[in-house]
C-alpha cells in the first residue's frame, strides 16, 4: 500500500460511512473523490451504475462499498483494473475472482470509530482542526424560491450534498435517482467547476435534464444558476451566505427552478 493508496482509503472510508444505512452503494474514487457512485436494490447495480459515472477515470481507482461482495458482483469488478477494493465482507467465491488479479488489494472494512480531529503539516508547525461531521436531511434545508423542491427533488439534493462534502473544493455534483452523474473538482472557480461537470456529464452519455446540482460554495452572481438552467438542472443545493444571494434566487424564481440553503459551507481543502 503506498502513501497515495492510504489517502484514497480514507477518503472511501470517510465516505462510504455517509451511506451505511442506505441501500447497496459503491464508490469509485480517484485521488480522493468519488467519479463514481450510486446506490441502488442490489450490490451488483450499484456496481454498474457508479461505474458508469466516469469508466475512464475508474481505471486504476480504489473501490469501496457497503454491503458484502457477492460472486455476481466480483465478476464485474473483476473486468476493471483497480488497486483497492474496500467492502464489508466478501463471498468465498468472490474472494477467490477478485485475487485473481496480481497486485490487487482486498481490504475488509471493521468496525471501528474514525477520529474526530484531522491534523495536517505546514511551513512552521501543524493545523488542527474538528472533523467536518455534519450531515444535512430535509429538516436543515431552507427553500427560498416560489418553486418548491419535490420529494424526489430533495433526495437528489441530499445525495449530492454528501459527495460535495467528500469532493475538493471548488466542486459542483449532479445527481439524479441517487447516482453521481458528473463532478467538477478542485477548480479554482465555482464556474470552471461547473462547466467541467457538466462537459463529463455530456461525454458519458448523461441527460442532465432534471438532475439536480450541489455546490459546496455559495453563489456571489448568478452565472451558474443560469449555466445549471441551460444545461437542464431543476434544483439547486447551496449554502447561501453571498451579499447577492437573491441574485441567484431571482433567477431561479424566473425560470421555474428550486434552490435551497443549507447554511453551511463544507469546503473540503
Amino acid at each position: 500500500m503506498s502513501y497515495n493508496n492510504l489517502l484514497d482509503v480514507d477518503a472511501a472510508v470517510n465516505l462510504i460511512d455517509e451511506f451505511n444505512t442506505d441501500k447497496p452503494t459503491f464508490a469509485v474514487l480517484k485521488h480522493n473523490n468519488a467519479c463514481g457512485l450510486a446506490s441502488r436494490d442490489t450490490l451488483l447495480e450499484a456496481w454498474k451504475d457508479a461505474i458508469a459515472g466516469d469508466p475512464t477515470s475508474a481505471f486504476g481507482g480504489i473501490l469501496i462499498c457497503n454491503k458484502t461482495i457477492d460472486k455476481a458482483t466480483a465478476e464485474e469488478v473483476n473486468k476493471l483494473f483497480c488497486e483497492v477494493v474496500i467492502a464489508p465482507g466478501f463471498d468465498t467465491d468472490a474472494k477467490e475472482i477478485l485475487k485473481s488479479k496480481k497486485n490487487r488489494v482486498l481490504l475488509k472494512r471493521k468496525e471501528a470509530t474514525l477520529p474526530a480531529k484531522q491534523f495536517r503539516t505546514i511551513l512552521s508547525g501543524v493545523l488542527e482542526q474538528d472533523k467536518d461531521l455534519k450531515v444535512e436531511t430535509s429538516a436543515d434545508l431552507k427553500t427560498v424560491t416560489t418553486k418548491q423542491p419535490t420529494e424526489s427533488e430533495i433526495a437528489d439534493m441530499l445525495f449530492a450534498n454528501k459527495l460535495v462534502k467528500h469532493t475538493k473544493s471548488n466542486t459542483i455534483v449532479f445527481a439524479r435517482n441517487n447516482q453521481l452523474l458528473s463532478s467538477g473538482t478542485g477548480q479554482t472557480s465555482r464556474v470552471d467547476a461547473l462547466n467541467q461537470a457538466i462537459e463529463k456529464a455530456n461525454k458519458f452519455g448523461f441527460d442532465l435534464k432534471g438532475a439536480s446540482m450541489a455546490s459546496d460554495a455559495f453563489f456571489p452572481f448568478p452565472d451558474c444558476v443560469e449555466i445549471a438552467d441551460n444545461a437542464g438542472i431543476t434544483a439547486v443545493i447551496q449554502p447561501g451566505g453571498s451579499i447577492k444571494d437573491q441574485q441567484s434566487i431571482d433567477y431561479c424564481n424566473n425560470n421555474n427552478m428550486a434552490m435551497v440553503l443549507t447554511g453551511t459551507r463544507h469546503f473540503k481543502h
